[in-house]
């Protein structure tokens, strides 16, 4: 279902990005943006379920700046490697990748929406403050467990946003949580009860928590067919 293409950023850097289609004319477009191990088979797989929900899917490889076509597990050892390169990783310049793949799929869609996962998370909640200044209208942006959001909880969304977080999320304290709906009571928020850091996770047993992926799953597909077909 997917296909691996280049895309160029507006500072000139090419980075690769996996492209899922579907199978019957697209009802409406998506950027998923991966967590700090790369565009890996989770992430892969996010796109690919997308793509049979009916929308055109694009996942930037973020990492190209750093290393090219690194993808990690979440094994011990990738996790070490994947929390060493995490502060190399710079947010204004991952939008401007997010926004290469954003202008990739818009191309052929009119609608398109962000949904990101940690540090895609907050990626995707920036897409909604700051994409204007980057040529990205999002239709609407999606952010599961969006890392640091805390900080960032004053900018104004331009766009429909939804976030998910799990109750029992070890990197993201409520009080970051209750910042976002403090400034903006029209996002809508969920916090997912017995759910930790990552529950959407799959492939890796200790984070993954089921039936939070699965409601969430469905809220954020009610979502973005609403905003973007």
């Amino acid at each position: 279902m997917g296909e691996w293409v280049e895309v160029k950023a507006a500072d000139g850097h090419e980075l690769g990005a996996y492209v899922a289609t579907p199978a019957k004319q697209p009802i409406g477009a998506l950027v998923v943006v991966q967590e700090i191990f790369g565009v890996n088979a989770h992430i892969r797989s996010v796109a690919d379920g997308y793509a049979r929900d009916g929308f055109l899917v694009i996942a930037p490889a973020l990492f190209d700046r750093i290393e090219r076509d690194l993808e990690l597990s979440y094994s011990d050892e990738d996790m070490k490697k994947a929390f060493g390169l995490y502060p190399k990783l710079n947010p204004e310049l991952s939008l401007l990748d997010v926004a290469a793949a954003f202008a990739h799929v818009k191309q052929a869609e009119r609608a398109v929406g962000v949904l990101g996962f940690c540090y895609g998370g907050l990626l995707s909640w920036l897409a909604a403050t700051r994409g204007e200044s980057l040529k990205m209208q999002p239709g609407c942006c999606v952010g599961y467990y969006a890392g640091g959001i805390g900080k960032f909880a004053a900018e104004e969304p331009v766009c429909p946003v939804l976030l998910h977080f799990g109750a029992n999320d070890s990197h993201i304290g409520k009080d970051q949580i209750d910042a976002v709906r403090a400034a903006h009571p029209e996002v809508e928020i969920y916090v997912y009860e017995g759910a930790g850091h990552a529950f959407n996770r799959d492939p890796h047993p200790d984070a993954y928590h089921a039936p939070s992926a699965k409601l969430a799953r469905e809220r954020s597909l009610e979502f973005l067919k609403k905003n973007l077909a």
